[in-house]
């Protein structure tokens, strides 16, 4: 079984911000593969089915971004997975080009505060991720203000491709491993 978690903010108001692209990637999964993530439990919205011939559960913190691990530990205990292999995080990273992804087995939490939370409450950094580029911050800009802002048009766009790139890439790593997919998505496109 696989949980793939999705970082975001809950409500309206953080729709389709740059730090809500794990929950579009989730929305892509749970759109493509017809599985509805409108549980709440384990201080997630979550959905169950079957990807690729695997179990797997879609999940969306709850918690808003900085306490995300909350969610994370709940899921990955209750479940009782293996993290390092099971478990899938998929975040914004402002160290990357907007629409640009890159896949990575663990590591630190590179000033991301909602993989620092998981990091702390898992008790470690392996466990496989997909960041999905937003682009730096202009300069001058306030960090919290810039990843809670929307997208222009034109890398709404870029965006969008990612989100389609990085269901693939969740996929890949459930059904030919980490190391193939970073292989394969690991590029500038």
């Amino acid at each position: 079984m696989y949980i793939i978690v999705g970082l975001g903010n809950p409500t309206s108001q953080y729709a389709r911000t740059r730090h809500n692209v794990g929950f579009d990637a989730i929305d892509v999964l749970a759109e493509k593969y017809g599985i509805s993530v409108e549980n709440k439990k384990y201080k997630s919205l979550y959905g169950k089915g079957i990807i690729a011939g695997e179990k797997v559960i879609l999940a969306k913190p709850q918690t808003y971004m900085n306490l995300s691990g909350e969610s994370v530990k709940e899921l990955v205990d209750y479940f009782k997975i293996d993290k390092k292999e099971e478990l899938i995080v998929i975040y914004d990273d402002i160290s990357l080009e907007p629409g640009q992804i890159r896949l990575r087995s663990k590591g630190s939490a590179g000033g991301h505060n909602g993989i620092k939370n998981i990091i702390a409450h898992l008790g470690g950094q392996e466990f496989k991720r997909i960041k999905i580029g937003v682009g730096e911050k202009p300069a001058g800009w306030d960090l919290a203000d810039y990843v809670l802002g929307r997208f222009p048009k034109e890398e709404r766009k870029l965006i969008d491709h990612a989100l389609d790139r990085a269901a693939e890439a969740a996929v890949m790593i459930m059904t030919q491993g980490i190391e193939a997919a970073m292989n394969a998505y690991n590029r500038k496109v």
